[in-house]
């Protein structure tokens, strides 16, 4: 199904008539959002509203994934649920776009910003997650360069699904941050990853200047879960012991 076909939603929708609706439909190629901002609407934002008439038209609760790319600006200080998006690439503009047009139409929905996400299926897209991206740029040797000038979250997809099935069963409705406790740039994330995992690669820090993308990244965009604590929920784990917890299954699968 395609999600920015309003007419095949639709028929599709009506016809199950289900009680839930998770959206995990995104264009998230952050680069070609900059070439294709009408693709980027299509999914991220019409894709969403035709989500969200169809779960009105039979009263399912729509569940939607969000990011942390919704926020840049110049704050050094983490983001909550109450703060108002400033993204500045195509690809933040269009999620933050169809958040708000989730929140026009339908009430009964839940919307999840991530950050920084990693899991043992990798992404459809990209083939692949940062993590499984450095162990394997280890292994063919020579210098490795992350950018050190990005603070972010890495996340879990573990964690997160465990999240979303606690918050979907008992919190109200509305806007929450998911995303693992604390905060790093993408070069401590890396030589994290290395002290894991047993590798010994040359690892150096570069600012974002040394890779020229067509849309510029946050520089810092930690979320707080704000929400989720003052709800009941429990706080999300460390992101070092996420980390820790997925190479240590990998390990454990052979993948070592």
């Amino acid at each position: 199904m395609l999600v920015e076909d309003a007419n095949r939603v639709r028929e599709l929708v009506e016809g199950v008539k289900p009680d839930w609706i998770i959206n995990c439909s995104a264009f998230h190629i952050v680069d070609a959002c900059e070439d294709m901002p009408e693709l980027a609407f299509q999914v991220n934002v019409f894709g969403v509203r035709n989500l969200a008439l169809a779960a009105r038209s039979v009263n399912a609760t729509l569940v939607h994934f969000s990011t942390d790319y919704v926020f840049d600006s110049e704050r050094r200080t983490p983001y909550t649920e109450g703060d108002t998006p400033c993204p500045k690439c195509a690809y933040g503009v269009s999620k933050a776009a169809g958040e708000m047009m989730l929140q026009s139409i339908w009430p009964k929905h839940f919307i999840f910003r991530v950050s920084g996400l990693y899991g043992y299926a990798g992404s459809r897209e990209k083939g692949t997650n940062f993590v499984e991206m450095m162990i394997e740029k280890a292994r063919q040797g020579g210098p490795i360069r992350v950018v050190n000038d990005q603070v972010l979250t890495p996340t879990s997809t573990m964690d997160v699904a465990a999240a979303v099935r606690s918050v979907v069963q008992e919190g109200p409705f509305g806007l929450y941050h998911l995303t693992n406790a604390g905060e790093c740039s993408w070069f401590e994330f890396a030589c994290a990853i290395f002290e894991y995992a047993g590798l010994t690669p040359e690892v150096e820090p570069v600012t974002s200047d040394f890779f020229r993308t067509r849309a510029k990244r946050p520089n810092y965009s930690v979320l707080d879960n704000q929400r989720l604590r003052a709800t009941g929920f429990d706080e999300m784990p460390h992101w070092r012991d996420a980390l820790f917890r997925y190479i240590a299954g990998r390990k454990a699968a052979g993948r070592m």
